[in-house]
């Protein structure tokens, strides 16, 4: 994990968010197991890799970490947690892009609770932002007509909404370890996936890519990206994280043959550009200062 700090931050942002690019493939992968079974065994191996990480940060200090984390870093948890359900559960029932640039919306549903519960300023930009990608939404969800995947596409939202809600709780308490608090969200969509799926057992098959996915996909990814977003500007992190949302859709065109269509690419080109606007605007602003 030494070896891991030293590197430099943005490189770390860059290669979290290549572990994270490849969820939606993972996903699509699954042979047998249903969509709770998925989330069960992806946050069960994630939940490994996240106390292996802690055991060796903190050592004899871990259950101290966690019980200072306190009562906000068990709502973000939750909130993290039902994050990450929705995202399994998106996956599963519409196509990677959709979910991948759905997700990119986090930006302006953070400026939007910002103006709401920080009196944040909305600047002329930020609006600009919010209609865009308002519209690049509509574009994806015009194009999807069928009822199955208009609901994954639905609660998809709920992922950039729980990560807008967690970015508040960090502002509001800057002194949380996001690592904690990532175990406790692992828990909360892991009991999740238990509590609904009939049964737990799989085929060795969906069990090995379950293991992928929670280890190394969102294990690794989520820990290089908090490790990372340490020593780099936040409007940097955001646009490096647009890597995400550019090569998940890749992966999935060209190993699971999903070819969205051009109006989803068009919207997710709109929501991104949105992006880039309110990521370049914060970034004048800290340039002034």
């Amino acid at each position: 994990m030494n070896l891991i700090s030293k590197l430099p931050g943005p490189l770390l942002v860059f290669l979290g968010a290549c572990c994270l690019s490849f969820g939606g493939l993972i996903v699509k992968s699954f042979e047998g197991a249903t969509l709770w079974q998925i989330l069960f065994w992806r946050q069960f191996f994630f939940i490994i890799a996240v106390s292996i990480f802690l055991i060796s940060t903190y050592k004899k200090e871990i259950f101290k970490v966690i019980y200072k984390s306190g009562i906000p870093g068990l709502f973000g948890g939750i909130v993290l947690g039902c994050g990450f359900s929705s995202y399994v559960f998106a996956m599963y029932n519409t196509t990677v892009a959709n979910t991948n640039f759905i997700i990119q919306t986090q930006v302006i549903f953070l400026a939007l609770f910002g103006y709401i519960f920080l009196k944040e300023k909305v600047t002329s930009v930020t609006l600009a932002s919010i209609i865009l990608a308002i519209s690049g939404v509509l574009l994806i969800l015009g194009s999807t007509l069928s009822p199955g995947q208009m609901s994954g596409n639905i609660v998809a939202f709920i992922m950039p909404i729980s990560f807008a809600v967690l970015i508040l709780v960090v502002r509001k308490y800057p002194t949380i370890d996001m690592i904690p608090l990532q175990l406790i969200a692992g828990v909360i969509a892991m009991l999740i996936g238990y509590i609904i799926s009939s049964k737990i057992t799989v085929s060795t098959h969906d069990l090995l890519l379950g293991f992928l996915a929670g280890f190394f996909q969102i294990g690794f990814g989520f820990i290089l990206i908090t490790i990372g977003a340490r020593t780099t500007p936040s409007a940097m992190v955001g646009i490096i994280m647009l890597t995400e949302a550019v090569f998940g859709p890749l992966w999935a065109w060209i190993f699971a043959n999903e070819n969205p269509p051009i109006l989803v690419i068009l919207g997710g080109c709109i929501i991104i550009l949105a992006v880039f606007l309110q990521f370049f605007s914060k970034l004048e602003k800290v340039k002034k200062i």
